[in-house]
C-alpha cells in the first residue's frame, strides 16, 4: 500500500486567533449592555438579541479553542492531531444557533399574546451599539470565513447578530414614533426564523463532514472513470473520499492493475494519479492499495 499527500499552506492562523479574540471581547460588551438595557426597557427583542449575543460569545470561544487545537502536532495517541476540531466546533455552533432560535420563537409567541410598553429610546441606542460592534467583528472574520468552516460558523453567528440589531433598531424607531409595541415580538420571531435558516445549512455541512460523507462537489463515478483511463490502470475500486478538515481532502482506494508491475513502476503510476486528483479535484492526500489478479470485489463502493 502506498500513500502521498499535498498540503495547502496554513497561513494567518495567529491572525485568525487574534480576530476571534477581539470578536469575543466585543460580544461580551454587547451582551452585558443589552441584558441591562433589555431589563430596564422591557424589550423582548433586545433581550433576545442579548441571548443570541451570549450564544455568540460561547460559539466564538468554541471556535477560538478549536482554532488553537487545530494547530497542535499529531502524536502516537492522536495520529491526525486535532484537525477535525474545527468541524466539531462548526457543528456545535450551528446547533446552538437553532436551539437559541427555537427558544426565541417560544418567547415571542408569549409576548405577542401579552404585549408590554417598551422604553424605545434605550432600545435604539443599544441596537446601534450592536450594529457597530458586530459589524466590526464581521469584517474581521469575513476573509477567513470563505475557506474555513469553523470561521464560517463564527462569522454566521456575528452576521445574524448584526442583522438582528438592525431589526431591533427598526423596531425601536417604530415603537418610539408610532407606539407599535407588538412589532417587538414580530421582529424577535423573524430573527429566530433567520437563525434557523442560516444554522441548518451549516449544521448539514458539518454533519456530513463528521460522518465522512463524500463532499458534495465530488462525483465518485467520474473520479473512478477518469483514473481508469491512466495507463496500466485496470480499475479503481473500494473508494472512499472524505474531508479530514476544510483544507484536507482524502482519497483511499484499491487499484487493480493490468499487469504485475514493479514497485518502481507502481510509484510512477501513483504519481500520475496523485497529480491528476490534485489538479482536477483538489484531493491532497491519496492512499492506494495496488492489486493484480486479486480475487475480491471490484465494485466502486464496498462496505468494509
Amino acid at each position: 500500500m502506498s500513500h502521498s499527500h499535498h498540503h495547502h499552506a496554513h497561513d494567518h492562523n495567529d491572525l485568525k486567533g487574534r480576530n476571534l479574540l477581539i470578536s469575543i471581547l466585543l460580544n461580551i460588551l454587547i451582551t452585558a449592555s443589552q441584558v441591562i438595557g433589555g431589563i430596564i426597557s422591557g424589550s423582548l427583542a433586545l433581550l433576545s438579541d442579548a441571548l443570541h449575543n451570549f450564544s455568540d460569545v460561547l460559539s466564538l470561544i468554541v471556535s477560538y479553542v478549536a482554532n488553537k487545537l487545530s494547530k497542535k502536532e499529531a502524536s502516537i495517541q492522536r495520529t491526525f492531531g486535532y484537525k477535525r476540531a474545527e468541524i466539531l466546533a462548526a457543528f456545535i455552533n450551528a446547533s446552538t444557533l437553532i436551539i437559541v432560535a427555537i427558544l426565541l420563537i417560544i418567547e415571542a409567541v408569549k409576548r405577542f399574546q401579552n404585549p408590554e410598553i417598551i422604553k424605545s429610546g434605550l432600545v435604539i441606542w443599544l441596537s446601534v451599539l450592536g450594529i457597530v460592534a458586530n459589524g466590526l467583528s464581521v469584517l474581521l472574520l469575513k476573509k477567513d470565513a470563505k475557506n474555513n468552516i469553523n470561521m464560517r460558523s463564527a462569522y454566521l453567528h456575528l452576521l445574524t447578530d448584526m442583522m438582528a440589531s438592525v431589526a431591533v433598531l427598526i423596531g425601536g424607531l417604530l415603537m418610539k414614533f408610532y407606539q407599535v409595541f407588538w412589532v417587538d415580538s414580530l421582529l424577535t420571531f423573524l430573527i429566530a426564523l433567520y437563525l434557523i435558516w442560516m444554522g441548518y445549512d451549516l449544521l448539514k455541512t458539518s454533519t456530513k463532514m463528521l460522518m465522512l460523507f463524500t463532499p458534495s462537489h465530488i462525483n465518485i463515478k467520474e473520479v473512478v472513470n477518469n483514473v481508469n483511463q491512466i495507463p496500466k490502470v485496470k480499475r479503481l475500486h473500494h473508494v472512499h473520499i472524505w474531508n479530514l478538515s476544510d483544507n484536507e481532502l482524502h482519497l483511499e482506494a484499491h487499484l487493480d492493475l493490468t499487469e504485475d508491475v514493479s514497485i518502481t513502476e507502481f510509484d510512477a503510476i501513483l504519481q500520475d494519479i496523485e497529480v491528476f486528483l490534485h489538479e482536477q479535484y483538489d484531493i491532497n492526500h491519496v492512499t492506494i492499495q495496488p492489486e493484480f489478479n486479486k480475487n475480491d470485489s471490484k465494485e466502486v463502493i464496498v462496505q468494509d
